[in-house]
C-alpha cells in the first residue's frame, strides 16, 4: 500500500518546466545511435521504432512518476544491427519476434514475483558493481564517440561541465544547440534537407503479419536468450536500485519494472517496435541534465510519436542535427553520473573488492559479471579467497 501511494504521489507530481525538457534528452546517446542502426542496416521502418518507443515512454512516465527511461536492448541491438550471429542474416521479422518473445519472458518473470525472487539473491556489492561497470563503460563509448570528432567533443565537454549546476539556463539545450549549429557549419547541406521536411501523417502498420515460427526460432535463441542477463542486471536490478537511491519517496520494486518490460515489449512489437527495455544508465542521463519526474520521459516520448507519425521518411536527416560527438559527450555524462552514485555505501574491504571486481567485468558482459561477482562474494563469505 505504501509504494502505490507513493507512486500515485509521482504520478499526480510530473512536471513539464524548462529542467524537465533539458532532462527529456538525456538519453539520447543510446537512442540515436541504435535507432539509426536498426534503419540503415535492417532498413526497418522507422515509424514503428519511433511510435513504439514514444508510447512505452508516455506510458512509464504516468505510471512511475519517475525518470525511469525506455531504451533499445542492446545485446539483441549489437547482434541485428552488426549480423554478429555469423550461421544466418538477422532480419526484421526476427527483431519483432525477439520483442515478443522477449515481452512474455519478463511478463511472466514479474507476474509470478520470479524477478523480484532473484534480484533479492543478488548482493549488494555485486548489484553496486554493476551499476559502477555501466558507468564506466558508458563514459568509454563516449570518449570513442567524441574522439571522432575531438575539437567538437571536447568543447561540448567543457562547456556543458561548466554549465552543469545552471538552472536558470539548462546545459543541455545549450549542448543541443551548439551541436545543431556545429553541424550545420560542418555541412551545410543540412539546411536544405531541413528546408524539404513537410509534415505527411503515416500510422504504423502491422508488422507481425510476416513473422514464422522459424523466426520466432532464430530470434529466441540468437536474440532474447542471450540478453536476459544483461537485462537482469541493468534494466530489473540496477534501474530499481537507481531509482530508490534517487527518488526513495516514489520507490518501484522489481516486480513493476519486470512486468512494465514485459508489457512495453508486447505492445511495441506488433507496431513494428525493436526490443525495449529499462535502464539505470538512462535514468542517470535523464536526472543529470535535470529531470526529477516522469515528465521528462512523457516529453521525450511525445517528440518520437510525433516524428513517427508525422517525419518518419526523415529521421536519418532529423537525428544528424545531434553530431556524434555530442552525443559522446550526453553518454560520458551519463555514464559519470551512474558511476557516481555508488560511490556511498558503508561497505567494509571484501565488499568493495567485490563491487570493483564486479565493474571489472560488466564493462565487458554484464552476465558474466552476474556470475563472477556472485561466486566471488560467497567466497569472501566463506573466507575461501581473503585480501
Amino acid at each position: 500500500m505504501e509504494k502505490a501511494g507513493n507512486a500515485h504521489a509521482g504520478r499526480a507530481g510530473n512536471r513539464f518546466n524548462r529542467m524537465e525538457w533539458a532532462g527529456a534528452f538525456g538519453d539520447l546517446g543510446t537512442l540515436i545511435p541504435f535507432t539509426v542502426a536498426y534503419v540503415s542496416v535492417l532498413r526497418m521502418d522507422p515509424s514503428g521504432i519511433l511510435f513504439a518507443f514514444g508510447l512505452a515512454m508516455v506510458g512509464c512516465g504516468l505510471f512511475y512518476g519517475t525518470p525511469v527511461p525506455v531504451q533499445p536492448m542492446k545485446a539483441i541491438g549489437a547482434v541485428a544491427t552488426t549480423q554478429a550471429a555469423q550461421t544466418l542474416v538477422i532480419t526484421p521479422q526476427m527483431v519483432y519476434g525477439a520483442g515478443i518473445v522477449t515481452g512474455i519472458i519478463w511478463l511472466v518473470l514479474g507476474l509470478s514475483g520470479a524477478a523480484r525472487y532473484v534480484s533479492k539473491l543478488i548482493a549488494r556489492p555485486v548489484a553496486l558493481g554493476i551499476i559502477l561497470g555501466l558507468g564506466f563503460s558508458f563514459m568509454l563509448d563516449g570518449l570513442k564517440m567524441m574522439a571522432g570528432g575531438w575539437l567538437l567533443g571536447s568543447t561540448a565537454l567543457v562547456g556543458t561541465l561548466l554549465l552543469l549546476a545552471n538552472r536558470v539556463v539548462p546545459a543541455m539545450l545549450l549542448l543541443l544547440l551548439f551541436g545543431a549549429v556545429a553541424a550545420v557549419w560542418s555541412e551545410p547541406v543540412l539546411l536544405s534537407e531541413f528546408s524539404r521536411l513537410r509534415a505527411e501523417f503515416r500510422a504504423p502498420g502491422w508488422a507481425l503479419s510476416e513473422v514464422t515460427w522459424n523466426d520466432l526460432l532464430i530470434a529466441t535463441l540468437f536474440l532474447a536468450l542471450p540478453q536476459l542477463p544483461l537485462t537482469l542486471g541493468n534494466a530489473i536490478i540496477a534501474i530499481t536500485e537507481e531509482n530508490n537511491r534517487l527518488f526513495p519517496e516514489r520507490a518501484i520494486d522489481e516486480r513493476a519494472v519486470s512486468v512494465s518490460t514485459g508489457l512495453v515489449n508486447l505492445i511495441g512489437a506488433p507496431f513494428g517496435g525493436v526490443p525495449m527495455c529499462h535502464g539505470a544508465g538512462g535514468m542517470a542521463g535523464h536526472t543529470r541534465f535535470g529531470a526529477n519526474t516522469g515528465g521528462a520521459v512523457i516529453i521525450l516520448g511525445g517528440i518520437l510519436l510525433i516524428l513517427a507519425l508525422f517525419f518518419s521518411a526523415s529521421i536519418e536527416t532529423i537525428f544528424k542535427i545531434v553530431p556524434q560527438p555530442v552525443l559522446g559527450v550526453i553518454l560520458f555524462l551519463t555514464g559519470a553520473q551512474l558511476a557516481l552514485g555508488t560511490c556511498g555505501g558503508d561497505f567494509d574491504k571484501k565488499a568493495r573488492f567485490v563491487m570493483l571486481a564486479t565493474a571489472g567485468f560488466a564493462m565487458w558482459n554484464v552476465g558474466a559479471a552476474f556470475v563472477f561477482g556472485m561466486l566471488l562474494d560467497h567466497l569472501m563469505r566463506r573466507e575461501w579467497v581473503r585480501l
